[in-house]
């Protein structure tokens, strides 16, 4: 079976029996995947194989490069500061100096350590093996629910999406993402899947083909190769024969309709293709925004809101409320344009609740994803002044509570008897997840974990066919000001609240980087850091991440751990960063509640310094699951809650529970299931 299919299904604690690789050693493959890893298989013993052993290292990982300091951590801790200073003077100078990458350094000054056997508890990670047969069905249950979903589809989703199309073959019946539709329109180059479209979303698919084909972000400079020019040509016809012709929206991208149809040369005899190509191509503009602007100025906010409803939707009103509240002349029409809220789409509900509830910052961060990477920008004090949405909290509140109110109504009962897991509290829903990366133990953004008293988080980076990958982390406080702990000065911060591994730059061929964390110890020492964020950036110029091979995640260690640098069996998650970029966000520590927070951002930024970037935005995930999460969502959506899975349909929930075939079960890493529920909601 394709690599694709048996590490996606590995991230849901699935194996799957392959018949080429038929064998009986179960009770050994069994055997080594509970020494190894911790796995436990609960179903489907029978069919276990000797590669899945293989698959399991793969992906944990088990033969990580060693890092710079080989006893780590015992050993860093006792050498003094000219010592760590020295050894990394004389590493950069014998790599970065002689350029010598060609094998890795390690210290000179080090002791060996004589390491103790590993003896430290370790939870079990409970999986199941699969048939070919009932892989491939849960494989179509995955595809089908990932394409139902309206948000951008992660990297890793897009990529099962568009290899169970072409390996089964499969049709899609639905494509509700527009972003999905673009990239398998690109891929695929079959413009039958333009019926999920309308004329308007052509200009955008032009951005993401000028990006494939020439890296070019500019949607306003075309240089789309004659392939490309095919493809669209093709759309367009197909969507005008369809009668999928949008004037009204067209009209709001006229400029850009104007340059795509003159670099196509387009032409059509469709009678209401050439009335569309009069109007794009006339002087006139009948955009429902350019009216909206004009409605503001001349009659004020609510008939300009009114005017939007009628012409866009409650969708578009959403979009524009903090414009229209902030342009608001008395509390009268902040509540008559609130009045007209009215939208069964829960996913803009959503996004617009967490958007007034949370607390505003100042300077605000903008923020969106293109090209499945985190674009951001901050506001100048420039801008800051000139602003022309400020909205007072009174307003913001009754926007939000209205929001909630229809959110409400929208999902009362649409589930029957629901049993959901307290923990669910701490899971965040995938809202955005068009940047993260994938892998073995991720959850959606702004999902916490509660670390257990007695652990330090030991966070780990590897990597192969660069030179220099940088694990740093950074301390935010109350008011923001950041403490950095990376290569360029952890000399003078090793200590047993937070250690270091040494800054491997010779690691061509393989490479790592650790940091130690003890959480009760930092808490003492630095009292005024409330946030950890941990952070990787290619150092080595020119590379990015999608041309090398690089993994990261956590393990969780006794505070006096036993054992080596990494221990397969402490590994919580271990992810692949394949992103097009050199930086990304990995995860954060919530100091003040013991919480490991996952973050998992792509950032288009290029820096080869990850202290050089504005991290403030990152704390709105650190509140994401505290005003809205998994359990809520399921509970204003059961029409019963019950005390006990066996009595539910739908069981949201990580327990290891043994239920007949008629209940639902949800893993907090089932996303895939979450985003299908909440286009049904």
């Amino acid at each position: 079976m394709n690599r694709v299919f048996v590490d996606y299904l590995f991230n849901h604690h699935y194996f799957v029996n392959q018949p080429e690789e038929l064998t009986d050693a179960c009770a050994e493959t069994r055997l080594s995947l509970a020494n190894l890893f911790n796995i436990r298989i609960t179903s489907g013993a029978e069919l276990l194989q000797p590669v899945m052993i293989q698959t399991a290292s793969r992906i944990i990982g088990i033969a990580v490069p060693r890092p710079f300091y080989l006893g780590f951590p015992e050993s860093v801790r006792k050498l003094s500061m000219p010592e760590l200073l020295i050894d990394q003077l004389l590493h950069y100078y014998n790599t970065y100096g002689l350029g010598n990458f060609d094998e890795a350094g390690h210290s000179l000054f080090e002791e060996e350590i004589e390491r103790k056997a590993f003896n430290e508890k370790t939870p079990v990670k409970d999986f199941s093996v699969l048939t070919e047969k009932e892989a491939i069905e849960k494989l179509k249950g995955y595809t089908e629910d990932l394409l139902s979903g309206s948000r951008p589809l992660s990297d890793e989703q897009y990529t099962l999406v568009l290899e169970y199309i072409h390996t089964y073959p499969y049709t899609p019946e639905t494509i509700a993402s527009k972003n999905t539709c673009f990239r398998l329109l690109i891929d695929s180059r079959d413009p039958g899947l333009s019926k999920f479209l309308m004329l308007s979303d052509v200009p955008k698919l032009a951005d993401e083909l000028n990006y494939r084909s020439a890296g070019n972000k500019n949607p306003d400079k075309l240089n789309l190769k004659n392939q490309d020019r095919k493809l669209l040509t093709a759309v367009i016809d197909r969507l005008i024969a369809a009668g999928k012709i949008d004037t009204n929206s067209c009209y709001e991208k006229k400029a850009r309709w104007t340059g795509l149809l003159h670099h196509l040369h387009y032409k059509t005899s469709d009678l209401k293709g050439i009335e569309f190509l009069n109007a794009m191509r006339g002087n006139e503009n009948h955009s429902a925004l350019s009216e909206f602007e004009k409605t503001i100025a001349d009659k004020g906010a609510p008939t300009a809101a009114e005017l939007l409803v009628r012409r866009k939707g409650s969708g578009a009103l959403l979009r524009n409320l903090d414009y229209l509240l902030s342009r608001c002349e008395s509390d009268d029409e902040v509540r008559e344009i609130i009045g007209k809220i009215d939208t069964d789409n829960t996913i803009i509900l959503l996004q617009m609740m967490f958007h007034y509830y949370a607390q505003p910052q100042s300077p605000r961060t903008f923020k969106f994803v293109k090209y499945n990477k985190m674009r951001k920008h901050t506001e100048t004090s420039e801008e800051s002044r000139s602003r022309k949405t400020n909205l007072a909290n009174r307003d913001r509140r009754a926007a939000a509570d209205v929001i909630m109110e229809k959110l409400k109504k929208n999902l009362k009962g649409k589930l029957g008897k629901v049993y959901i897991d307290p923990a669910m509290k701490n899971i965040a829903l995938p809202l955005q997840e068009g940047a993260s990366q994938s892998g073995f133990g991720t959850l959606t953004k702004g999902s916490r974990i509660p670390l257990s008293e007695g652990k330090k988080l030991r966070a780990f980076t590897y990597w192969e066919k660069v030179n220099d990958i940088d694990l740093s982390v950074f301390g935010l406080d109350r008011n923001l000001n950041r403490t950095e702990f990376s290569w360029r000065n952890m000399a003078f911060n090793q200590s047993e609240a937070i250690t270091f591994s040494g800054d491997q730059t010779s690691g061509f061929n393989g490479g790592s980087e650790f940091f130690d964390i003890n959480l009760e110890t930092f808490r003492k020492l630095k009292p005024e850091i409330r946030y950890l964020v941990f952070c990787n950036n290619i150092y080595s110029g020119g590379v990015t991440f999608d041309r090398c091979v690089c993994r990261a995640g956590y393990m969780l260690r006794d505070t006096a751990d036993s054992g080596e640098v990494f221990e397969p069996k402490t590994v919580k998650s271990s992810f692949t960063i394949n992103c097009a970029s050199r930086f990304a966000y990995l995860f954060g520590l919530d100091l003040t509640t013991n919480d490991f927070v996952w973050l998992n951002i792509a950032n288009e930024n290029g820096s080869r310094i990850a202290a050089s970037d504005n991290m403030n935005f990152l704390t709105q995930y650190f509140e994401m699951t505290k005003l809205f999460n998994i359990y809520d969502f399921f509970a204003l959506m059961a029409s019963e809650l019950v005390d006990t899975p066996e009595h539910a349909e739908i069981a949201v929930t990580d327990e290891d529970i043994a239920l007949d075939g008629a209940t639902v079960v949800i893993r907090s890493y089932d996303t895939e299931k979450i985003m299908a529920y909440l286009n049904k909601g």
